[in-house]
């Protein structure tokens, strides 16, 4: 978890102000963030297996010039319950 301590960092501020993102969200905001960047599988982990994010839903829409369903993500309960 190291190695990804400042991703996962940032991605619970941007969940913290928007509620919740999909994976493409999560991805642009952080290559957008960062220097260095995150890949798409460096996304799906880092949102997967950290029990502060939960899956929301899914959404289909049209990303980077295709139709894909992506996964909705926003912040779990424990995490809520902690923050208020």
């Amino acid at each position: 978890m190291s190695r990804t301590r400042r991703l996962r960092e940032a991605v619970v501020t941007m969940l913290e102000e928007k509620g919740t993102a999909n994976t493409v969200e999560v991805f642009d905001f952080l290559n957008n963030r960062f220097r260095w960047g995150a890949t798409m599988n460096q996304v799906g982990n880092i949102l997967a297996k950290d029990i502060r994010f939960s899956k929301v839903g899914h959404q289909r829409g049209e990303f980077r010039g295709s139709v894909y369903t992506v996964c909705v993500w926003g912040l779990s309960e424990e995490r809520i319950a902690v923050v208020v």
